[in-house]
């Protein structure tokens, strides 16, 4: 059955999506363009912002800019240029993250520890922390930070995802509360696995385990991620702050 869309009007704001390059950032931008918004990718996958853009462009006001978001100055390098590019910028999907190996706490290898901790978390801070200043200033601005539900319940052998994860959800509460009186929302999406590449950092086991804990039985589709998205990144979506959105098909209902 064909899904009727509801419709978003983005028009004349200026998003940004980090790891915008693929997965439910990729879905994410097509729909914020589709809405009207210009779009600024941030990722470190040069040939994958390469196809995405050429996908993109026909649909709007878009740029890709090479960042990592895990340096701040990266960060603070692809502020400077989506601004100069688009104006602005008024949305911010924090989306970039990485799963990291499997493996018990105990033989957790600190490196990569650090390393999951630096993106999926610390880059969250870095890309909050440069852009809020200036929804502050023109008292408007909507953030999305894209957690996971293994940052509510912890997913075995993914002790490192899992604490950045609630580290997400943490920062967004602190931050929405920061911000509730300005008109800016912040809040959080916290969705089961998804078929993006993600997943192939991850063993079989972990994925059969992940799923089979889904009531829907099926892995969330990039385009229901984008759909609830678009709207927290809305206008009507004046209200709620610190919240999160879940997005697990009925594994976490809290």
């Amino acid at each position: 059955m064909t899904r009727r869309l509801n419709v978003v009007d983005l028009t004349g704001r200026v998003a940004v999506v980090t790891g915008g390059a693929q997965g439910i950032g990729l879905a994410v931008a097509r729909r914020l363009l589709s809405s009207g918004a210009g779009v600024a990718i941030w990722d470190i996958d040069q040939a994958a912002m390469t196809g995405a853009l050429a996908e993109l462009a026909p649909l709007g006001r878009v740029e890709a800019l090479l960042c990592d978001q895990s340096q701040i100055e990266a960060v603070d390098r692809a502020a400077i240029e989506t601004e100069r590019a688009l104006g602005p910028v008024d949305l911010l999907v924090n989306n970039a993250g990485i799963a990291g190996p499997a493996a018990t706490v105990v033989d957790y290898d600190p490196a990569a520890w650090r390393q999951i901790v630096d993106i999926d978390l610390n880059g969250v801070f870095y890309c909050c922390r440069r852009l809020v200043p200036g929804m502050i200033a023109r008292n408007y601005g909507r953030i999305v930070n894209v957690a996971s539900v293994a940052g509510k319940e912890g997913n075995p052998n993914a002790a490192a995802y899992s604490a950045a994860k609630a580290g997400v959800l943490a920062l967004t509460k602190s931050l929405g509360k920061e911000l509730a009186g300005h008109d800016i929302a912040v809040n959080a999406l916290t969705p089961s696995p998804a078929r993006t590449r993600i997943l192939e950092q991850l063993t079989e086991a972990q994925v059969t385990y992940m799923l089979g804990k889904v009531p829907r039985g099926r892995f969330v589709e990039v385009e229901e991620a984008a759909a609830m998205v678009a709207f927290m990144l809305s206008d009507e979506n004046s209200f709620t702050t610190g919240a999160t959105f879940d997005l697990s098909g009925g594994r976490a209902t809290y």
